[in-house]
Protein backbone atom coordinates (compact mmCIF):
# COMPACT_ATOMS: atom_id res chain seq x y z
CA UNK A 1 0.00 0.00 0.00
CA UNK A 2 1.41 3.33 -1.06
CA UNK A 3 1.90 6.18 1.37
CA UNK A 4 1.67 8.90 -1.26
CA UNK A 5 -1.18 9.06 -3.74
CA UNK A 6 -0.57 9.90 -7.42
CA UNK A 7 -1.59 13.52 -6.74
CA UNK A 8 1.24 13.84 -4.18
CA UNK A 9 -0.91 13.81 -1.06
CA UNK A 10 -0.34 11.31 1.75
CA UNK A 11 -2.65 8.31 1.92
CA UNK A 12 -4.28 7.29 5.20
CA UNK A 13 -1.26 5.20 6.21
CA UNK A 14 1.14 7.92 5.04
CA UNK A 15 -0.69 10.48 7.17
CA UNK A 16 -0.51 8.17 10.20
CA UNK A 17 3.25 7.81 9.75
CA UNK A 18 3.72 11.57 9.37
CA UNK A 19 1.63 12.21 12.51
CA UNK A 20 3.66 9.65 14.46
CA UNK A 21 6.89 11.35 13.41
CA UNK A 22 5.44 14.73 14.34
CA UNK A 23 4.76 13.26 17.81
CA UNK A 24 8.52 12.51 17.96
CA UNK A 25 8.45 8.77 17.30
CA UNK A 26 11.90 8.07 15.88
CA UNK A 27 12.57 4.44 15.03
CA UNK A 28 10.44 2.36 12.67
CA UNK A 29 9.27 0.36 15.70
CA UNK A 30 8.22 3.52 17.56
CA UNK A 31 6.41 4.83 14.48
CA UNK A 32 4.64 1.47 14.09
CA UNK A 33 3.48 1.53 17.68
CA UNK A 34 2.44 5.19 17.61
CA UNK A 35 0.66 4.94 14.23
CA UNK A 36 -1.03 1.61 14.92
CA UNK A 37 0.34 0.14 11.70
CA UNK A 38 2.21 -3.11 11.09
CA UNK A 39 5.99 -2.73 11.11
CA UNK A 40 6.36 -3.99 7.51
CA UNK A 41 3.98 -1.27 6.30
CA UNK A 42 5.78 1.42 8.31
CA UNK A 43 9.18 0.39 6.95
CA UNK A 44 8.00 0.52 3.33
CA UNK A 45 6.16 3.78 4.04
CA UNK A 46 9.22 5.37 5.58
CA UNK A 47 11.26 4.44 2.49
CA UNK A 48 8.63 5.99 0.24
CA UNK A 49 8.30 9.13 2.36
CA UNK A 50 12.10 9.48 2.45
CA UNK A 51 12.27 9.24 -1.34
CA UNK A 52 9.56 11.91 -1.56
CA UNK A 53 11.64 14.24 0.63
CA UNK A 54 9.14 14.28 3.51
CA UNK A 55 11.24 12.25 5.94
CA UNK A 56 14.96 11.99 6.60
CA UNK A 57 16.85 9.08 8.15
CA UNK A 58 19.81 9.26 10.50
CA UNK A 59 20.96 5.77 11.37
CA UNK A 60 17.93 3.92 12.71
CA UNK A 61 16.02 7.13 13.50
CA UNK A 62 13.58 8.98 11.28
CA UNK A 63 12.40 12.56 11.45
CA UNK A 64 10.27 14.89 9.38
CA UNK A 65 12.04 17.08 6.87
CA UNK A 66 11.02 20.74 6.66
CA UNK A 67 8.66 19.80 3.81
CA UNK A 68 7.27 16.87 5.79
CA UNK A 69 6.76 18.98 8.89
CA UNK A 70 4.89 21.58 6.87
CA UNK A 71 2.66 18.88 5.38
CA UNK A 72 2.09 17.20 8.77
CA UNK A 73 0.86 20.52 10.17
CA UNK A 74 -1.96 20.52 7.59
CA UNK A 75 -3.18 17.00 8.38
CA UNK A 76 -6.34 16.60 10.44
CA UNK A 77 -5.76 15.15 13.90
Amino acid sequence: MACISPDGKPTVSGAKILRALKAKAGSAEEVSQNAGLPLFRVRSGLRELTQAGLVSQKGEQYELSAKGSELADTLPA
